[in-house]
């Protein structure tokens, strides 16, 4: 029998992919992550929320090494990353020794709360810009 992360996890994830997500995604200013799929090799994009410090963009996963992002990430860390409607090059790092609560108090207000409520085993993900 599943236990109550599993179950939570399957009902975020799959509410997140056929209805959330395609609707943010739609959104101009909706900040989003492309990745490349671990298996087919195409464009994956998550609609995602974080906060742009320097040459820096950083955010937190909501269910760290379980996010498909994140698993696409652990093969293959160049990503790219719409923020205000321009995409930018990077190199994603995971950073499992980052204290991820304490993150998300820098990050925007709605998302981290978002991420707080529905999210376990948070990570922080910090991605260098390598794009202007």
């Amino acid at each position: 029998m599943p236990n109550y992360r599993e179950t939570k996890h399957r009902i975020v994830t799959s509410f997140q992919r056929r209805i959330g997500n395609p609707i943010l995604m739609r959104l101009p200013g909706q900040t989003v992550l492309e990745t490349t799929g671990r298996r087919s090799g195409q464009p994956r994009r998550t609609p995602i929320g974080g906060r742009l410090v320097g040459r820096d963009f950083w955010l937190v996963s909501e269910y760290g090494e379980k996010s498909q992002y994140v698993r696409n990430i652990r093969v293959d860390a160049r990503v790219r990353v719409r923020i205000r409607g321009r995409w930018r090059a990077g190199i994603a790092h995971l950073m499992p020794e980052d204290d991820a609560r304490a993150r998300l108090r820098a990050l925007p207000v709605f998302n981290s709360a978002a991420v707080r409520l529905l999210g376990a085993d948070l990570l922080t993900v910090r991605i260098e810009l390598t794009e202007d």
